[in-house]
């Protein structure tokens, strides 16, 4: 006879916090399991990382704390990074790189790698993937814009409408782009690609680079200075290092002449932007159009008020298509990297 004392056992379903519990749970093993990758960059910067590559990999940092703060706050997983995903406006120092000691591989989202200490990288045998030529007819492209836009001083005339008057001085005294003598420092991917763009607008295209290009037909000026006497538009496309820095100074823009327009796509600290500002507000050049600034993100607000200068938030790459590659790329680097095979786009 059935014992009525003892309990009655019925099988329930787990409740809600039970299986978020569980889920967190295997989500925290599985994640042990995976390489780790530290994200270093803007808020929101995780989603560069998309499905399937996301999965793949035990992200850090997705709240994009400063990296000294998170090293403070999880020293147990900095001790243990293998690599660091990074943003181009994200500096890895050698004290940054000193808070990762097992750290073997940095991907940046950048074209360029000024941010990051390649010696160091170098020297502690850290390999480096950055974003090769990706961005490379983008930023050609802005560029071009970016020279039209101040030569024929389309946005201030945009500023005139939006004022409900036009200040006819605004459009007529614009000028034409076809026929400029142009100058392009650093004749690499993107400079290619600018003076490609050029030739088709009947500008004629010389250069200045490390040495000279062979099977390139535009002529070559050893010196930026020397480029700047032959010139009347210079357009900066080389790569930010020790020899480059301020290598835009106050007698190069002199010899570019009154008329004379800068444009910068490459690093804001190839300009001395103090003269820079200087030679515009005297008359010594005639304009200039930025892509980017000497002390990012930061830009200096005196360029504001003047109506010869045609500003642009670092956004040579910023097209959708770009983004959609990037993130690809990102993904691929990682991927090759923790599967033993070569990086897509090494630097070393």
């Amino acid at each position: 006879m059935e014992d009525q004392n003892l309990p009655h056992h019925t099988s329930q379903p787990p409740s809600t916090e039970d299986q978020n519990h569980c889920t967190t749970s295997d989500q925290q093993l599985q994640n042990l399991n995976l390489p780790k990758v530290l994200l270093h960059g803007p808020p929101g910067f995780s989603s560069v990382l998309q499905p399937p590559y996301s999965q793949k990999f035990h992200l850090l940092n997705p709240s994009s704390l400063p990296l000294h703060q998170f090293a403070a706050t999880h020293p147990h997983h900095c001790a243990t990074v293998a690599a660091v995903l990074c943003d181009g406006g994200y500096p890895l120092t050698l004290d940054m790189l000193s808070l990762l000691p097992s750290l073997r591989l940095v991907v940046t989202a950048s074209a360029g790698t000024d941010h990051v200490d390649i010696d160091e990288c170098r020297r502690r045998g850290i390999q480096v993937a950055g974003a090769g030529n990706l961005f490379s007819e983008d930023v050609a492209d802005l560029a071009v814009a970016l020279l039209i836009d101040v030569v024929m001083k389309i946005s201030a005339a945009d500023r005139s409408l939006r004022k409900r008057h036009v200040d006819s001085r605004a459009i007529t005294l614009a000028s034409k782009v076809s026929g400029k003598r142009v100058g392009i420092v650093g004749l690499g991917r993107i400079g290619l690609e600018v003076a490609h763009r050029l030739e088709a607008l009947e500008c004629m295209v010389s250069y200045n680079s490390r040495k000279q290009k062979p099977f390139v037909p535009y002529p070559f000026y050893s010196t930026v200075l020397e480029l700047a006497t032959n010139t009347n538009v210079l357009v900066l496309c080389c790569s930010l290092n020790d020899q480059t820095r301020h290598i835009i100074n106050r007698e190069v823009m002199l010899a570019l002449g009154k008329g004379g327009v800068i444009v910068n796509v490459g690093r804001g600290a190839l300009i001395d932007e103090k003269q820079l500002f200087n030679c515009l507000m005297e008359g010594e050049i005639g304009g200039a159009g930025l892509d980017v600034f000497e002390n990012e993100p930061l830009v200096d607000e005196h360029f504001f008020s003047l109506d010869n200068v045609v500003l642009s938030p670092h956004a040579g790459f910023s097209t959708l298509d770009s983004y959609l590659a990037i993130c690809q790329l990102l993904g691929l680097n990682l991927e090759a990297f923790f599967s033993n095979n070569p990086l897509i786009t090494p630097v070393i």
